[in-house]
Order: structure tokens, then C-alpha cells, then sequence
């Protein structure tokens, strides 16, 4: 392979398919209210949304006539459980991990894109269609599936259009970006709407698996004091990772998911500013807000670490958090890991610039968590 290839990030497309189609059609005249950037070559993801939203409404309709009193009286089966990290940090391995257990289920991609109606559909639509879904996500080679686990605030979007995530369709609106990562100037009444519909995915989910529900969404770093207020008992698995890692792996991501997801032209301008500035915003939200977790309620652990050894790392969790069980839950990770271990992960050209500009923005987070520089890092690969 040559230096190049190997240089080379992934992207693959997610043929056609964006997360605004599992909208009904009042959200989709919300979302055509925000005036989103709109062009000729995504024809055909723009002429699908109305015939998608007729058919998520019908069936949300039909859904909520069926399950509406059973939803009533659901009751979560036990707190949440919340995997926080920033984007690329590692939340998906340790979400993947976490819900193998086989007494936690969590949203899957099918449940976070059709959240009206997958009670309804779930089961149908997911054989019928799962042919058409890629072998893996467009930004990397984690493995995709209609049930493969799933970041929730995608779902929220969807529901409520509050989420960071509208700036696939809304790359210029830093504004609408900012203010859905942390609620702080969302009025209140918007808030009590997220807060239902978070209420709401979490019942419909456990009503059809009857088990605790584990959560991962990196915007979460920045809700903990609203997550406790709804959940004051959750457990929270905070992972972190070489900061310099994380943006490089960002910038592509952000990159990739506009150009998948978007409604028109898929540039994102001044992208490494705001993705550092993001990591900024998100590790000082979570510093700022971790003591208010019980200290039982808590456990923190790298990356790196996890990527080296997974099955001591979710046995420190599931003892720090007391969760018990970890021996059946080792008999079924045990033998995944030797396929953990050839997972190849994405590699990145080195950009002296932004690795000072970087450092210099999040020298706290490299020094407090024993992170080299990027610097003394690449130093030492090449040593």
C-alpha cells in the first residue's frame, strides 16, 4: 500500500438515504423554515422528503392510536445508562460494548430514524429493507445495520429539530448550531419539548424490550444538569481520547455528514475552527458539570486504553458503576475481541498547523489526562 492510500480517510455513501426522512411533515415544514441550504444535484434526497413525510405521519398516526396507553404506563427499567465523550472519542466502541449485555438494549438506527412509528414498522421494514442499508458508515469501518446501536440525539432531531445536528442542512447558521449543543438560550418551552420526546423514545423503547436502556450522544457532555434533573439516579460513562485525535477524526466526520446528509452544495466553511471550537465548548461543559454526578454514578476511562484491552475495561465499569453480571457478559464479548482487534481504523495526514493551533486551544486536556503533544507524539511514532 502506498503512502498515499494509507493517508487516505474513509468515505462511502449512505446511497441516497438522510436522516430528515424520518420526519412527519409538520417537522419538515419546520425544517424548510430555517431556509436550509438547498441544490439541484441533491434532487433526489429533496423530492423524497414529502413523500416520506406523508408516510411518517400516516403511520405515526396509526402508531399512536395503537400503543398510546401503553406508553402511559411504561416505566423505564431502571436509570439510564449515558456514554458521554466527544465526537470520535471512542463512544461508539464502548456503546457497542456496553450493549451486548444482554439485559440492556438501547436505540438502533432504525428506532433513531424512524422514531414516529418503529413500534409499528420496526420488525417489517427492517426485512424488507435491509438490503439497501451499506456495509458500514460512510465515515469509517464500523459495521452498519438497522440494529446496530445508534446515537439517540439523532432521533431528537428528527422529533424536535433541537440539535446541533441541524447544521447538516444549516452549515451558515453557527447560531441555531451553538444553541442546540448546550439549551442555554432555547426558551423554555422548547426545552419541556425536547425533554418529552427524549421521555417518550426512551418508553417506546423500552416497551418493546423490557430492559434498562443504555444512550450515547456526545451532545450529552453538555446536558448533565438536565439529564439529572429528568434522571437523578443515571449512570454516566465518561471516555476520553488524545485531543488531537478527536479533532483530526472531527473535521472528517463533520465533513463526511454533510455531504451525506445535506440538502445542498457540502462545503462547511471555516470547518476546523468551529470543530475546535466545539471540543473547546464540550470539554469545558463537561469539567464544569461532572461534580454534580454522585461519585457512584461516575466512571471515566481512555480510549487508548479500551482499545487495547476491552473486556478490563467494561469489567472496571460495570464494578465502578455496580452493574453486575460482567461474567455473562464476558462470555459473550470474549470471543468478539480478536475482530475488535483488526478493526482498521481511519489515518490522517499531519497538518503542522493545525497541531500547534490545537495544542496551543487544549493544552489543559493534554496535560491533565498525560496526552503528549502532537509534536512529541509523531516524534515518537517515527522514533
Amino acid at each position: 500500500m502506498s503512502a498515499n492510500q494509507a493517508q487516505r480517510a474513509k468515505h462511502s455513501s449512505q446511497h441516497g438515504m438522510c436522516i430528515w426522512h424520518g420526519m412527519r411533515l409538520g417537522e419538515m415544514v419546520q425544517l424548510f423554515r430555517k431556509r436550509p441550504r438547498l441544490h439541484w444535484s441533491r434532487w433526489n434526497r429533496i423530492a423524497t422528503l414529502p413523500v416520506l413525510g406523508v408516510y411518517n405521519s400516516i403511520m405515526a398516526t396509526i402508531e399512536t392510536a395503537i400503543y398510546a396507553r401503553r406508553l402511559q404506563r411504561t416505566e423505564l427499567k431502571g436509570p439510564p445508562i449515558f456514554v458521554l465523550g466527544m465526537w470520535r472519542s471512542g463512544t461508539t466502541l464502548l456503546h457497542n460494548l456496553m450493549t451486548r449485555d444482554e439485559r440492556h438494549t438501547t436505540p438502533t438506527m432504525y428506532r433513531t430514524l424512524f422514531p414516529w412509528h418503529f413500534l409499528l414498522t420496526e420488525k417489517v421494514a427492517t426485512r424488507a429493507t435491509s438490503w439497501l442499508i451499506p456495509k458500514s458508515r460512510p465515515m469509517d469501518n464500523v459495521p452498519m445495520s438497522w440494529d446496530a446501536p445508534q446515537e439517540d440525539d439523532i432521533a431528537l432531531c428528527i422529533m424536535t429539530l433541537l440539535s446541533p445536528y441541524t447544521y447538516l442542512v444549516n452549515p451558515d447558521d453557527r447560531d441555531l448550531h451553538w444553541r442546540n449543543l448546550d439549551f442555554a438560550d432555547v426558551p423554555p418551552a422548547q426545552v419541556e419539548q425536547w425533554k418529552q420526546a427524549f421521555q417518550l423514545l426512551l418508553k417506546k423503547i423500552t416497551l418493546r424490550d423490557q430492559k434498562r436502556v443504555v444512550v450515547k450522544s456526545p451532545p450529552h457532555m453538555c446536558r448533565i444538569p438536565l439529564l439529572l434533573e429528568m434522571f437523578p439516579d443515571a449512570k454516566f460513562v465518561y471516555i476520553r481520547r488524545n485531543p488531537y485525535n478527536v479533532f483530526r477524526s472531527s473535521v472528517h466526520l463533520r465533513r463526511t455528514m454533510v455531504h451525506e446528509n445535506g440538502l445542498g452544495l457540502p462545503d462547511v466553511p471555516d470547518l476546523e475552527s468551529e470543530i475546535l471550537r466545539t471540543c473547546r465548548v464540550t470539554y469545558d461543559c463537561y469539567e464544569r458539570d461532572r461534580e454534580l454526578i454522585p461519585h457512584e454514578n461516575l466512571h471515566e476511562l481512555r480510549f487508548e486504553d479500551l482499545e487495547v484491552d476491552p473486556l478490563g475495561e467494561i469489567e472496571k465499569v460495570y464494578e465502578s458503576l455496580n452493574l453486575g453480571g460482567f461474567d455473562d457478559v464476558s462470555e459473550i464479548l470474549r470471543p468478539e475481541i480478536p475482530q475488535l482487534r483488526r478493526y482498521k481504523k481511519n489515518a490522517f495526514k499531519n497538518d503542522p498547523h493545525w497541531m500547534n493551533v490545537v495544542y496551543e486551544e487544549l493544552q489543559d486536556q493534554f496535560e491533565r489526562y498525560g496526552y503528549p503533544s502532537p509534536f512529541e507524539e509523531l516524534e515518537a511514532s517515527a522514533a
